[in-house]
Formats: structure tokens, C-alpha cells, sequence
């Protein structure tokens, strides 16, 4: 493969695409395909054929077009116009309809904020893009990035690129990402891995699903542009066996683009070898964490372990290991085709970049966004999101999903950021985003997310083993009607040594929700434990008629 060959794929795919007057793009992700989205297509194509229209539209089953509350959803070119919930008996409708006005009682217009009040970086070719033609990707820009970084630039010019962007990994922590491969780079071996953590986990989180389903490509050209700058000709990715769509394309993806030697030997006629395999996870939570995830891939039991050593001196079998969840790879193309400046000039000042959250919960429009950094929750669950259904009150949005807090109202205004979410006790996460409206116990809240990370918790440190299940003991006890003031305090505590204690991050971050919960909603506590009442009506101990 040359550039040659590739620009010759791009044009003759941008020549094909160009010959058609329409083009219906079919939402093929799993949320529209669970409302029979496949068959919607089928009914697309059987008409099109019928009518002999084969060389006027283009019917194409697309990755996720955001608004999943909506599906199945499609979208028409080049008017630009969102059809929401079609059903098969609207396919003739909708082809009347080409060229002309369109269908109003399915039109979901583009112009709805959820649509015109994002930025795609990640999610640019979601909706776009058949996921299963590398064609459709290389048309859109696909391995120019991987082209560059084996062809024109030193695996030390990459690394700067990726350090002037600012990016931060995506996964949870924030850790710098430049500064994570700086660190495999410099570590001293032949053998080096890449590892895409692909194991999303996280109650209501669906953003990893969603880009592997609808660009693997994008993750795939992530992968081995990070190969070749730190020097790693291997790389594995770590998916749940729970996303079989999302493992099925991207195994097609793989084997596509070493068809097309994009991936495998002598990448673009170069000496840069990288292969990439894809390991099942079994759905344990824990396995989101490096070492556990490592632990897993290595065919252990998939536990933690302490650090430092860190993955990036000593991970996969003893070897140098770059770890990147599924969004921060899929950053890096467009960062080597436009540059770190053009990435860094997005978001904050700390930081840079957009956001992809699943936006789920009692809101109206629940999907997948994508959104600058320092975009305002209040913009986000009230303009993107369509605000609260059925006249009810916002109460708080939970982020960083079972590891992350609840914010309140008093909040809705600060930018959403790795700092601000840190200064109200939250965290960024991988992307979770549930709101919550007046019918929910914070309470109740607190202990579900326990109940989640008691029954995930590995049991190898005593601190979470121990810890979370008394924690939850006790959340249970206060919604059961038998709290006492001194379980506060007892909470408190525990939450305070089970943060300070735990091995991984699952057992340092699980007691967030019941903290920002107790920092926030206090009162709701107490009336649980004085009154016996639930405010929002929903521990079956009576309460708030309105909130009911």
C-alpha cells in the first residue's frame, strides 16, 4: 500500500458516493438495530430496487446517529433531514418524498439543538460511515493519519504532537496522555504492546460500545499510530464479550485492513510491523483497571495489582504496555492530520478537546453527544438533552458512572471539566451521564451504585471487600426505615477508609456517590433516619405526595 493506492480508494469510493442524488443513511448500531432497524434497511433496498431507483439513492446502514430515544432513526442526504422512529410502512412515504418536502410527522429536524449544539471529533463519521467498508473510511479521510506518522514523521515528532494537543486519557482518570507514551517510549525493550481497553463497564455507559460499532477503523488507526511512535509492533483489544456487534466489526475491520496492508508488514512499504488481536473479557468490572485488564489478556484471573511497576515499564508478560481506552485512540488520527495546536484550541485551558458522554436517565433526548469541554451541564441535559420529561424537576446528574457523584442543581452552570467535576467531589469517568429528576431517593441512589461496586469488588484487599459491603449494609438499613444518627458518622468513616485504603480504583472511588450524596442531599439522609420518610417517595416508607 502507498498513498497512491490510498488516495486511489478515497476517489474512487468520493465518485461512487457523488453519482448518487440521495442517500438514505439507516442507523445499523445495536439501539436502533434492537427496534428492527435491519429490516428497515432490507425495506429501503427492496423499494429502491422496485422502483429501478439503484443509481439514484444510496441506502446505507450507518454507525449511531446520536439520538437513540429515537430510533430507528435515519437521516437523508443531502437534505440534511432526521426521520425519528421509522417503521416499514413509512419507507414509501419517505421515498415520495425525495427531492421534495419532507415527511413532517416523522421529521426529527436536524435542526434540533441536540444536533446543531455539538462538536464531532470522535464521533465525526457516526452516522456517515458504513462501519463495514474500509473504503467508506478511507473515503473520509481514513489512514491518512497512520500514513503520516509511518511515512513523514519520527516516532518522537508523533509524541510531541500528541503532548502540544493536551489530550487526557479518556478512561477515567485524566492521566496526560502524551505524557503516558512518553514514558512507553523511553522504556527500554524490543518488545513493546498496545492495549485498547475496550472493557466499558459502567451502569447506563454506552460511548465505547457506539464507536466500535459504528468506526472501528478509527480505533484501529489509533492503535497503530501509537505503535508507531512508541515502538510496539502488537497490539490487543480488550472488549466485552457483552458487545458481540461491536467485536463482530471489528474483527471484519481487521481483516479488512490487512487486506489492504494497512495493517500487518511493512506498513506503507516501510519497516513498521503492527498487528492488532481481540481478547473477550467476561464482564467483570474490575477488569477496567490496568493491571486486571493485563491480568485477564494473560489468561490470570483478572485482579488487580499494586503499582508502581506501571503498565508502561512493566505490563503485558513483563513488557513496556501502552494502555488507551477506546475514545482517547480514537482522537489520535485526526491529531496527526490537523496537528496538536488544532486539537488543544478546543475546550478548556486544562481541559482540551471534546467529550463524548451517554446521556441517559429521566431526559428527554437520551443518546450518545459529543461536546466541547467546558460545555455547561445545564446546556447539556436542558438544550442538547430536551430538559426533564413529564414536567418534573431536575434534581442532580450523576458522572464517572458507580465511581462518580451526584451534583446537584446548584451546579448546573459549571463547565464540565476534569477540575470543576473534581471541586464537587465527581469525576469525568469514561462518560457516563444519568440524569436524575424529583422521583428519585438519593439515598436509594447511593445504594444501588454500592450495591454495583460490593458485588464487583474482586474481594484481593479487605478495605473494599469488607468495606463496600458494610457501606451498602447500611445504606440499606437507612432505607429500610432502621437507620440511626450514628450511621452517618459510621458511613463517613467507612467511606473515608475505603477511598484511603482500597488497592485499585474501584475500592478508592466507590464511595463517591454515598459522599456527594451526604454532601449534597444530607437532609434526605436525615429524614430517612428521624421522620422514617422518603422525601421523593420511593423507599416504600411513605413521603413527598408530590414527588410521588
Amino acid at each position: 500500500m502507498s498513498l497512491e493506492d490510498l488516495q486511489g480508494i478515497a476517489k474512487i469510493e468520493k465518485d461512487r458516493q457523488e453519482g448518487f442524488k440521495h442517500k438514505i443513511h439507516i442507523c445499523v448500531a445495536a439501539g436502533c438495530l434492537s427496534c428492527q432497524s435491519d429490516l428497515l434497511k432490507a425495506a429501503f433496498e427492496k423499494e429502491v430496487n422496485i422502483r429501478g431507483l439503484e443509481n439514484w439513492v444510496d441506502v446505507k446502514g450507518v454507525g449511531c446517529l446520536g439520538l437513540c430515544a429515537a430510533g430507528p432513526l435515519i437521516a437523508v442526504e443531502p437534505q440534511g433531514t432526521y426521520y425519528r422512529s421509522v417503521q416499514v410502512t413509512d419507507v414509501s412515504e419517505i421515498l415520495d418524498s425525495l427531492g421534495g418536502a419532507p415527511v413532517s410527522r416523522l421529521d426529527g429536524s436536524s435542526q434540533l439543538p441536540f444536533f446543531k449544539r455539538q462538536e464531532k471529533i470522535v464521533l465525526e463519521n457516526c452516522g456517515k460511515i458504513d462501519p463495514e467498508r474500509i473504503e467508506d473510511y478511507i473515503a473520509a479521510g481514513g489512514y491518512e493519519g497512520l500514513y503520516l506518522a509511518s511515512r513523514s514523521a519520527a516516532p518522537s515528532e508523533i509524541i510531541e504532537e500528541v503532548v502540544a494537543s493536551g489530550l487526557r486519557g479518556r478512561g477515567g482518570a485524566g492521566f496526560p496522555t502524551g505524557l503516558k507514551w512518553t514514558a512507553v517510549s523511553k522504556a527500554n525493550s524490543s518488545t513493546k504492546f498496545i492495549v485498547c481497553n475496550a472493557d466499558e463497564g459502567d451502569p447506563g455507559a454506552f460511548m465505547d460500545r457506539s464507536v466500535l460499532e459504528s468506526d472501528p477503523h478509527r480505533v484501529i488507526e489509533g492503535m497503530a499510530i501509537a505503535g508507531a511512535a512508541v515502538g510496539a509492533s502488537h497490539g490487543f483489544i480488550y472488549v466485552r464479550a457483552e458487545y458481540p456487534l461491536a467485536v463482530k466489526r471489528l474483527r471484519t475491520a481487521i481483516a479488512q485492513a490487512e487486506r489492504l496492508g494497512v495493517l500487518g508488514n511493512n506498513i506503507f512499504n516501510t519497516p513498521f510491523n503492527f498487528d492488532v488481536k481481540v481478547r473477550l473479557g467476561a464482564g467483570a468490572f474490575v477488569c477496567g483497571e490496568e493491571t486486571a485488564l493485563i491480568a485477564s489478556i494473560e489468561g490470570r484471573r483478572g485482579t488487580p495489582r499494586p503499582r508502581p511497576p506501571f503498565p508502561a515499564e512493566f505490563g503485558l508478560w513483563g513488557y513496556p504496555t501502552l494502555i488507551n481506552n477506546v475514545e482517547t485512540l480514537a482522537n489520535i488520527p485526526p491529531i496527526i492530520r490537523k496537528g496538536g495546536k488544532w486539537f488543544a484550541s478546543i475546550g478548556t485551558e486544562k481541559s482540551k478537546g471534546t467529550k463524548v458522554f451517554a446521556l441517559a436517565g429521566r431526559v428527554n433526548n437520551t443518546g450518545l453527544i459529543e461536546v466541547p469541554m467546558g460545555t455547561s451541564l445545564r446546556e447539556i441535559v436542558f438544550d442538547i438533552g430536551g430538559g426533564i420529561p413529564e414536567g418534573r424537576n431536575f434534581k442532580a446528574v450523576q458522572t464517572g458512572g458507580p465511581s462518580g457523584g451526584c451534583i446537584p442543581h446548584q451546579h448546573l452552570d459549571m463547565p464540565v471539566d476534569y477540575e470543576s467535576l473534581a471541586q464537587v467531589g465527581s469525576i469525568m469517568g469514561s462518560g457516563g451521564m444519568i440524569v436524575m429528576d424529583d422521583s428519585s431517593c438519593m439515598v436509594d441512589v447511593a445504594k444501588f451504585f454500592m450495591e454495583f461496586c460490593m458485588s464487583e469488588s474482586c474481594g484481593k484487599c479487605v478495605p473494599c471487600r469488607v468495606g463496600t459491603t458494610q457501606i451498602h449494609n447500611l445504606l440499606s438499613k437507612i432505607t429500610g426505615g432502621d437507620g440511626k444518627p450514628a450511621d452517618v458518622r459510621m458511613l463517613e468513616e467507612l467511606c473515608d477508609l475505603v477511598k484511603s485504603t482500597s488497592l485499585c480504583g474501584l475500592g478508592q472511588t466507590a464511595p463517591n456517590p454515598v459522599m456527594s450524596t451526604l454532601r449534597y442531599f444530607r437532609d434526605e439522609y436525615m429524614a430517612h433516619i428521624k421522620e422514617k420518610s422518603c422525601p421523593a417517595g420511593a423507599c416504600g416508607m411513605g413521603g413527598s405526595k408530590e414527588a410521588k
